[in-house]
């Protein structure tokens, strides 16, 4: 367990914008937009959802795989 205090935790670049008042402006401009669309647009969100989901699955793949830990070498 991590007893450091929060100053001195090391921050990830993800927590670090999501914790600056602009990624905060950007997250709620973000939500908007997706409000609007869905509102305005219901239809056509609906219809893209499937393409979104299966569009996802590679781009997770891609991108949280950084953080584990495969330069780990072991000998024998």
């Amino acid at each position: 367990m991590d007893h450091a205090p929060a100053s001195q935790r090391p921050q990830g670049k993800v927590t670090a914008l999501v914790a600056s008042p602009g990624g905060r402006l950007v997250a709620v401009a973000l939500a908007g937009l997706g409000l609007y669309l869905f509102m305005t647009h219901t239809g056509h969100v609906l219809s893209a959802l499937p393409y979104l989901l299966l569009l996802a699955c590679p781009l997770m793949h891609l991108f949280m795989h950084h953080g584990h830990r495969h330069d780990d070498r072991r000998d024998g």
